[in-house]
């Protein structure tokens, strides 16, 4: 049985941490702003270019930056024994999972507010919909991300294989999501492909909103996919969990 109290206190040492860590405090704040200043940058003399590309863009680094900071954090639970002394003990695996989880969302969720801020405030790049839509589903997006970094890291062995990941786990999703090119305009075999990665939802349900004014709603059945994808990965996870 699950224990609230055993989940916050993992999630308060995940917390701590962190914080602790000057490396990934300057990744969760300093890095996204400097990649998205650099977007800004680019599309300075072309806004409308720049309001129709910045919802596939804040999809993306949401991704790319949470993959990242739990990948690498997860890995080092592995690599201090911490995550196996923690396996010995009473506390239950669902427990450990839950904690981790929530202790790295809080950092992602900070990381996914600050891009999408900054994408709204400093860039000033206009939208249709809510602006708490955008965010909610943004955070879930996160949660997908948080919980893929989680259950890749456990296939790497140092915080180099966990940045090789990369373009084998994030560069396909960016490439066959309609980043750069409509899914629609693609191979036939690439749109399949496109059907079962979560950052494609997250694209499409993002412009839905930004570029076209919709609600919730509206993108339901983008976010059901998104909920499904952080399901799965969160079940994927707590196997990887035990075979640790």
């Amino acid at each position: 049985r699950m224990s609230l109290d055993r989940t916050l206190a993992i999630s308060l040492r995940i917390v701590n941490q962190i914080r602790g860590d000057h490396r990934s405090m300057a990744l969760i704040v300093v890095a996204p702003i400097i990649v998205m200043s650099l977007v800004g940058f680019s599309f300075a003399d072309q806004k409308g270019v720049l309001d129709r590309v910045a919802p596939a863009l804040m999809a993306v680094f949401a991704m790319f930056f949470t993959f990242i900071l739990t990948g690498v954090s997860f890995l080092r639970e592995r690599s201090q024994g911490t995550l196996e002394r923690l396996l010995t003990t009473p506390i239950g695996r669902g427990d450990i999972l839950v904690g981790y989880l929530l202790g790295f969302l809080i950092f992602a969720a900070i990381q996914s507010v600050g891009i999408l801020l900054f994408t709204i405030l400093a860039l000033q790049v206009s939208y249709q919909g809510d602006l708490w839509q955008i965010f909610v589903l943004l955070m879930v997006l996160t949660v997908v991300a948080v919980n893929l970094g989680i259950f890749i890291s456990t296939f790497a062995r140092n915080e180099f294989q966990v940045v090789q990941f990369i373009p084998i786990i994030l560069a396909p999703q960016i490439f066959l999501s309609g980043v750069i090119l409509p899914v629609e305009q693609m191979p036939g075999y690439f749109q399949a492909i496109a059907r079962v990665l979560p950052l494609r939802y997250a694209v499409d349900g993002l412009r839905g909103i930004m570029l076209e004014g919709q609600g919730l709603g509206d993108v339901g059945m983008e976010l059901a996919v998104l909920c499904t994808f952080a399901f799965i990965l969160l079940s994927l996870a707590a196997m990887t969990v035990r075979r640790t």
